[in-house]
Formats: C-alpha cells, structure tokens, sequence
C-alpha cells in the first residue's frame, strides 16, 4: 500500500468514528427525568427530601428520586405493584421520615 492510499484510507476512518461520536452524544442528550423508577441507590441527582445527590435514594422506585431514561419512555414504564414512571415527582415509597 502507497502513502497516498494509507493516508487516504486513514481520513475516511477518523471521518467514520468522527460520525459516530456525534451521533452518539445526540442520542445521549435525548434524555428525560423519570420519577418513581429508580432502585435504591441508583437515582441521578436531585433525589428528594432525606437524599442529597445520585446514588442516595434508599427506597426502589421512590417517588421523589428521578432516572435519566431515553426520552418518550418513561410514561410506558411499569413495574411491580402497577408502578410507573412519571414526569413529575410522586408522593409513594417515599422514606419514612
């Protein structure tokens, strides 16, 4: 293989990754706060009161600690008990004060 083919071939790759990379980080800003489907322990930030910060919820699924879910699926979330997501806080499992 020439120089010229290597360096050719060489661009096209770094272009292809390059595509890749920003297609990634797009699909990662479309993100939404979903309350109430977190397990303990595994929220992001802003976990309400008796939490600081992520990681700190203590309940599964507690209502005022949220997870960063692909966006448009957090209201088709279900799970145990007819728990769902939820786009706003909710007043269940909530640590006992």
């Amino acid at each position: 293989m020439n120089r010229c083919t290597s360096l050719a071939l060489a661009a096209s790759l770094l272009t292809a990754v390059a595509g890749l990379s920003v297609q990634g980080a797009t699909a990662q800003d479309a993100t939404e706060k979903c309350y109430g489907v977190a397990l303990a322990g595994q929220n992001d930030c802003a976990a309400g009161p008796g939490t600081t910060c992520a990681g700190t919820s203590v309940i599964d699924y507690q209502g005022n600690a949220w997870k960063a879910v692909p966006a448009g699926t957090c209201l088709t979330m279900s799970f145990d008990g007819g728990r769902t997501g939820s786009l706003e806080a909710l007043d269940r499992d909530l640590p006992k004060a």
